[in-house]
């Protein structure tokens, strides 16, 4: 039988708890590092939908499927890829992020309360402020988004 005494335990205990901890705060730093994303040629195709899981919703029989590539960390800035089906819905109160759409596929059609249309479709790009009002009608899209929420979090 082997005896250890006990400081050499103490000391050998000691030893793997400060490698232990000295080996977690390397990945934690590593998984600290900030980093820069990117969508690739295939994920903008769609293949995104597949490399993440999406958010998917359904309001009045529409399913949309959302991709968060970002949220920074006061969460009012947030960037990814969204599909939507047919919709048309009048935004009374103002919009409330400001919003810049790159629309790979279908498009909208926006008309502003005063009656000014504005028609977006695949390959073009817009930005809606967030005081904007107005119908947005489609028959489905998938857009690139960037959203700026100047008011606080866009997600609590």
């Amino acid at each position: 039988m082997h005896i250890i005494h006990p400081q050499i335990r103490k000391v050998k205990v000691t030893a793997l708890a400060l490698m232990f901890l000295a080996f977690l705060g390397q990945s934690l730093a590593a998984d600290s590092t900030v980093l820069p994303v990117k969508m690739d040629n295939t994920q903008i195709a769609g293949g995104i939908f597949q490399d993440y899981e999406p958010v998917v919703a359904t309001h009045d029989g529409n399913t949309t499927h959302d991709v968060e590539v970002f949220l920074s960390s006061d969460k009012q800035f947030d960037a990814g890829m969204y599909r939507s089906g047919k919709v048309r819905a009048e935004i009374s109160e103002p919009y409330g992020v400001n919003e810049y759409m790159h629309f790979l596929e279908g498009g909208v059609t926006l008309t502003s309360s005063d009656g000014t249309v504005t028609e977006v479709r695949a390959g073009d790009s817009v930005v809606i402020p967030a005081e904007w009002t107005g119908i947005w009608d489609t028959q489905g899209y998938t857009k690139i988004y960037v959203i700026y929420s100047p008011d606080g979090p866009i997600v609590e």
